[in-house]
């Protein structure tokens, strides 16, 4: 299938004009409401670097699965919602239309339990390699541990499969997506949402945040030697065309970290996604630098630092460019 066939909505030629009397004076609120609590687990898991990491499968998934991470998970799917004006997802289906649905990389199965609040007579199943889903859920909604790499093995195809923020999680992204294509039903939709690893700037204040640089620098080195690459949305569009999708269509926003620009929906969304990017830092590179680049801990965390400071510095007007994919498999 050739380009012509897939469109794109690109909202990042739009500069974000930064609000010159901001105070931010919220912030404290802001971070105070991640609450930082501890629970026990059944489970075996990996500890280090005071992270717990998953047990199931390989190990090359280098992000954490504990209370933390979770409560962070919770959190960009709020920031999603938000962006997507509390819808959640894109692709153009009413949930009328949902019968059997597929959320690949469920996390903590938080958007697989509101999908099905919203729609009670579809079946939604959801996927991970880590058991970090709730026992009560509604009773259209299921849950199992398993890695998406491997074959999947379900009785019935879908109508609906979702993925969200799976990068740095699949090695092979174009088997990935022949999966996803052949447990569609014929006339099935694909939507991958998915944010980029990098920061940006339209004013050039990124010059100055060089903690930040370093890092996405040195992360993507990281994720790209044991082979599976963190920074991967931008790639998404193209995957799916080469898969067979048809109709594909790709919505690209800025998302500002902190709440510098002048628009006020944007301010809010910058806003609450910095304290996400406050607690995405160690998240996104401390098993990077422990594991990969034979940083030590102590070295690690220096840098985590810096780049939190950055975040939180209101002269640098950063942002990450957030991408929507989705495509239809053609009908039979």
């Amino acid at each position: 299938m050739s380009a012509a066939n897939s469109a794109v909505t690109d909202d990042t030629s739009t500069t974000i004009q930064p609000d010159d009397e901001e105070t931010d004076s919220a912030l404290g609120d802001d971070v105070s409401a991640l609450s930082e609590s501890i629970r026990s687990s059944v489970f075996e898991y990996r500890y280090e670097n005071g992270r717990r990491y998953h047990a199931f499968g390989r190990s090359d998934y280098l992000l954490p699965n504990d209370e933390e991470e979770q409560e962070r998970l919770d959190l960009i799917h709020h920031i999603f919602k938000m962006v997507l004006n509390g819808a959640l997802y894109t692709a153009p289906l009413k949930h009328a239309d949902l019968q059997r649905v597929l959320d690949v990389g469920t996390g903590t199965g938080i958007w697989a339990i509101e999908l099905a609040d919203e729609c009670p007579t579809a079946a939604i199943t959801g996927t991970d390699i880590s058991p970090i889903q709730p026992t009560w859920v509604p009773p259209n909604c299921q849950f199992y541990i398993d890695d998406a790499e491997t074959e999947w093995n379900f009785a019935e195809p879908f109508d609906f499969i979702h993925g969200r923020a799976l990068c740095g999680g699949i090695a092979d992204w174009p088997a990935f997506y022949e999966q996803a294509f052949r447990n569609l039903k014929p006339g099935g939709w694909l939507e991958m949402q998915d944010h980029e690893c990098w920061i940006n700037s339209d004013d050039n204040t990124i010059d100055r945040a060089v903690w930040g640089k370093k890092l996405v620098q040195d992360v993507d080195e990281a994720s790209s030697k044991i082979g599976k690459r963190l920074n991967i949305a931008h790639r998404h569009r193209q995957w799916m065309i080469d898969a067979g999708f048809v109709e594909v269509a790709e919505d690209v926003f800025k998302i500002p970290i902190g709440p510098w620009p002048k628009d006020k929906r944007l301010k809010e969304i910058g806003r609450v996604f910095r304290v996400q990017m406050i607690e995405a830092v160690p998240t996104f590179s401390i098993a990077y630098y422990t594991r990969v680049l034979g940083y030590s801990h102590e070295q690690a965390q220096v840098i985590v630092a810096g780049v939190r400071s950055e975040f939180l510095d209101k002269s640098l007007h950063l942002y990450l460019r957030w991408h929507f994919v989705r495509g239809r498999r053609p009908a039979a």
